[in-house]
Formats: structure tokens, C-alpha cells, sequence
């Protein structure tokens, strides 16, 4: 420490330029030395540019126009570097001559004291460098489509939510902002799941299937195992699955309460985390027992995109009619009417319905009678995923999943003797 008080501030900054620019050399040195055909700069280059580019931020000061021209001045002898590339290597790459660019800016940073800025440049650089074959790859396996996907996340998120209005409209309390930012956020959880069943693909069974598909829909997930168990000869493996995607769905629920309504979390977080725990841990104790089949099953299920457009307009669509129509249940039909509607909606998808409850929950509806309608629709939903997996599974995967679910939405309205109204 007195060392460090006692060197000139410039001499620390030197040490730093010359480290950071050593190590983004040294890496070029290694990707020279594996590779047969011409490769600029190693390590005295990059530091003798780093050096360059600090000296000339120092005499430059304030004024930018200097530090530009030493910058143009470097660039030009790099061009020159790529040019002889061009004519003496069939498959030229530009890389090593923008670290050399890269390498001139973290100088002139460190000249003006952006310290942190300069080392994460230098870290992300020597990054990109040195994972060169598992970035080749990872684009290799990127489908075009999944990239318009990511394409259509910013548009939903970057584009449309900034500029719609955050004011309220109508006597229903409308705000588009909300609304859209609701759209948001279950696009974004049903996207990280679908982004983890592409990764994971081929790999895992049916747990894993039933734990991503959970977090993407539940009730997809039901349908989709329950149709598949009809020819399969593992009725306690499909059972527990389907069991294991409905735990997830609290999870799933709690993330989004913990979004946009914290006080209506506070009231049923431990309810769901223990709901979510029985049911996981219940479902995959049951995928344990052993089949008649002693074949292993593997994972078939394909998610669909769930950031298409027309989906997000639909789901907002959705939210908005729930808005509406739990407001209009609240004044003119009580409680009775809120939980009518609640298990309703639970025949259907839950997520517009719980989301608007979030809305309304502590404003235009107790927060209590608010709780007591997410449990309902979360058990509602649990025993119509029960009578589609009767309907469309084999007949002992059927009861099995029927009475499983139903054993789930009937302990899911447990909650309800303590919560009260």
C-alpha cells in the first residue's frame, strides 16, 4: 500500500496499460503460434499500441480531435496489416487488427481515469478472443428462425413497451403500459424455458421435460404427455411427470406475483413454495415406481415459439377482458362473483385472469378475496389438467394423473381456511 502511495499517478496507469494490453498480446501470440499463415501483433505489439494510444489521450487532454487522428493513424497501419492478410491467406479474419483498435481505446481510457470501463474491455476482448471455436459452434447450432425469435423479444420489449402511455384510462383503470408490460414478462418466462428445451434437446427424459415444460405451460405440457403415454407403457413415469409440471406452475405464478403485486405474494408465497415442493417432490417419487416397460423414454416434445406476435396481441387482449370482467364481478357480484370467475377461468389458461388480479389486488379488490381467487383458478386449472389427461392418456395413466391432480387442487384450497377474506 505505501508503494502504491508513493508511485506518481501516471506510473500506476502505465502498469495497467501495459498489463491488460500484454495479456490481449499474449493470447494473439498463441493464436500465431497454433496457426500456420501470417497473424499481426503478439506481444510487443499490443502493448507498444496500448502505450500509444495512452501517450496520445495525455497530450491530447481535453481536445478531441488529436486523440482522433492518432486513432486514425493506428487504424491505417492496421488496413495496411489486413491488406497484406487479403493477398497471402485464403480465409483472412479481421480480428487481431480490431484487438489492436480495442487495445489503442483501453490506453486512452485509462489515460482519463475509466478504469473499470478499460478492464472490462480488455476482459471481454481476451473472452471473445479465446472462445473463438465455441462461438463458431454456438452459431453454427443457432437456427436462422431462433435468431427472428430473439428478433421479436426486443420488438415486444425494446420497441413497442417504451412508448406506449403510463396513464390510466377508462373508468376500468386501463394503462397500456401495464398491460403490454405484463406481455412482457410471460413471454419472457415462456422464452427462457423454450431457449432451455432447444439447448437441453435429445437430452434428459421425461422429468426434465416436465420441469422445462412447466415453466413454458403446464397445461401444454399435460396435453402434450398425456397423448404421448397413450402409446407408451409407463403410466406412473407420464403421471408424475404431468404432476411435476403443475408444482412448476406455482414457481412459475410466484415469479410473476413477485413482478407486478407483492402484497399479494406476501399472502400466498409460502402456500405456493410448500404446494410447489408437494407437488414436485411428490410427482417425482411416483415417476420412480416401476413400469410394466422397462424401456427408457426419451424426450419427444417440441415447444412452439411463444413470442409470436399475434399471441402477444391475443394474451393482451386476454388481460384486458379479465381486467374488465373481474372489476365489473367485484362491484356488482362481491366476492361470490370474483371466485366464480376464478374457477371459470381456471378451465382455460390462468395466466390473464391471475395477472389482472394482480392489478386490481389492493386497490379495487382486497387483497384477501384477491388471494383466495388466485388459489381458486390455480386449483381450478389443476383438475381440468386432471380430466385431459383422463380423456386423452391411456386408461391407467389417466386415473392416475386424474386422481393426482385433483389430490393437488384439492390440498391447493387449503390455503383459503387461513387466508380468509
Amino acid at each position: 500500500m505505501e508503494l502504491y502511495q508513493r508511485l506518481p499517478p501516471d506510473a500506476v496507469k502505465i502498469v495497467l496499460v501495459l498489463f491488460l494490453s500484454f495479456l490481449i498480446g499474449l493470447e494473439r501470440e498463441d493464436h500465431k503460434a497454433q496457426g500456420g499463415s501470417y497473424s499481426f501483433g503478439g506481444v510487443r505489439t499490443f502493448p507498444l499500441i496500448g502505450l500509444i494510444g495512452y501517450s496520445i489521450a495525455l497530450v491530447s487532454g481535453t481536445q478531441l480531435l488529436p486523440l482522433t487522428i492518432g486513432f486514425l493513424v493506428v487504424a491505417g497501419f492496421l488496413l495496411l496489416s489486413y491488406w497484406h492478410k487479403l493477398s497471402t491467406t485464403e480465409t483472412p479474419g479481421v480480428t487481431s487488427e480490431m484487438s489492436g483498435l480495442a487495445t489503442f481505446l483501453v490506453g486512452a481510457l485509462i489515460c482519463y481515469g475509466h478504469f473499470w470501463i478499460a478492464t472490462t474491455l480488455s476482459v471481454a476482448s481476451l473472452l471473445l478472443l479465446d472462445l473463438k471455436a465455441a462461438l463458431e459452434k454456438l452459431a453454427v447450432r443457432i437456427a436462422p428462425r431462433e435468431i427472428l425469435t430473439f428478433a421479436k423479444f426486443l420488438l415486444l420489449t425494446g420497441v413497442i413497451l417504451p412508448v406506449l402511455p403510463r396513464q390510466e384510462f377508462t373508468r376500468f383503470h386501463i394503462n397500456p403500459f401495464k398491460t403490454w408490460l405484463v406481455v412482457v414478462a410471460i413471454s419472457a418466462i415462456s422464452y427462457v424455458s423454450y431457449i432451455l428445451q432447444k439447448v437441453t434437446k435429445s437430452q434428459g427424459g421425461v422429468v426434465l421435460s416436465a420441469l422445462l415444460g412447466g415453466a413454458y405451460s403446464s397445461t401444454v405440457t399435460t396435453v402434450v404427455m398425456a397423448r404421448r403415454a397413450a402409446h407408451e407403457e409407463h403410466p406412473h413415469l407420464f403421471a408424475g411427470g404431468i404432476l411435476i409440471a403443475s408444482g412448476v406452475m406455482y414457481l412459475r405464478l410466484m415469479i410473476l406475483l413477485a413482478l407486478f403485486n407483492r402484497r399479494l405474494l406476501s399472502l400466498l408465497d409460502l402456500s405456493f413454495v410448500a404446494l410447489a415442493v408437494l407437488a414436485i417432490g411428490g410427482g417425482w417419487l411416483w415417476t420412480r415406481r416401476a413400469d410394466a416397460s422397462a424401456q427408457a423414454v426419451q424426450r419427444e416434445f417440441e415447444p412452439k415459439n411463444p413470442l409470436e406476435l399475434g399471441a402477444a396481441f391475443l394474451f393482451a387482449a386476454l388481460f384486458l377482458g379479465m381486467l374488465i370482467a373481474t372489476q365489473l364481478a367485484v362491484t356488482y357480484l362481491g366476492k361470490a362473483g370474483v371466485n366464480t370467475l376464478a374457477a371459470v377461468m381456471g378451465v382455460t389458461d390462468v395466466d390473464p385472469f391471475i395477472m389482472g388480479m394482480t392489478q386490481a389486488a389492493g386497490t379495487l379488490t382486497p387483497l384477501k378475496v384477491a388471494a383466495a381467487a388466485v388459489l381458486i383458478a390455480a386449483s381450478s386449472n389443476n383438475l381440468v389438467k386432471g380430466i385431459y389427461a383422463y380423456s386423452l392418456a391411456d386408461r391407467r395413466t389417466g386415473v392416475q394423473s386424474f386422481a393426482l391432480l385433483t389430490a393437488l387442487a384439492a390440498v391447493g384450497l387449503a390455503p383459503l381456511l387461513w387466508i380468509g377474506s
